[in-house]
């Protein structure tokens, strides 16, 4: 996470009724939703492609990434462009709240109830405004194998 003088500045979003949160430099941009191109023979997670700046984006769905019911989307989801291995994974959100400054101290180290991939991608907790806020490590959502299914789904690009 980027830390500033023992602090850190986070980008915070929504996802089905949870808060989280990823560092500022892992976020590339965030976008209006658009429907993405879908892509055949991928996971139900991978929603399919937009086209930004000129490179095809694979696009996510955090929801059902994190095994939760989908929702269609409204004028709140928007879709935060995560740079990943130095290339970009767009994800879709209910909504993007704000760019935090959380204190280092105030970040927790997850509990040990969350085990194997989940814990892998969770830096973090911290209490927020309206309760927990979870903090994710963008590089880390996917196993390696699922980063090839990304790469097929950009044409090729290796992220």
């Amino acid at each position: 996470m980027t830390q500033t003088a023992g602090s850190h500045q986070l980008v915070t979003f929504a996802v089905a009724g949870d808060d989280f949160a990823t560092d500022i430099f892992t976020v590339e941009r965030v976008l209006r939703y658009s429907p993405p191109r879908p892509v055949p023979n991928t996971p139900e997670w991978l929603l399919g492609v937009i086209d930004y700046h000129g490179r095809v984006v694979p696009v996510l769905d955090l929801r059902l990434r994190f095994e939760l019911p989908a929702a269609k989307p409204d004028a709140q989801t928007r879709l935060i462009v995560f740079v990943v291995g130095g290339q970009w994974v767009a994800a879709v959100v209910d909504a993007v709240r704000e760019v935090a400054t959380v204190a280092s101290t105030d970040i927790e180290p997850p509990p040990p109830i969350f085990r194997g991939l989940t814990r892998d991608y969770l830096t973090g907790l911290f209490r927020g405004a309206n309760g927990v806020v979870i903090v994710l490590d963008a590089a880390r959502l996917f196993t390696s194998q699922e980063r090839l299914v990304l790469e097929a789904a950009a044409g090729g690009t290796v992220v």
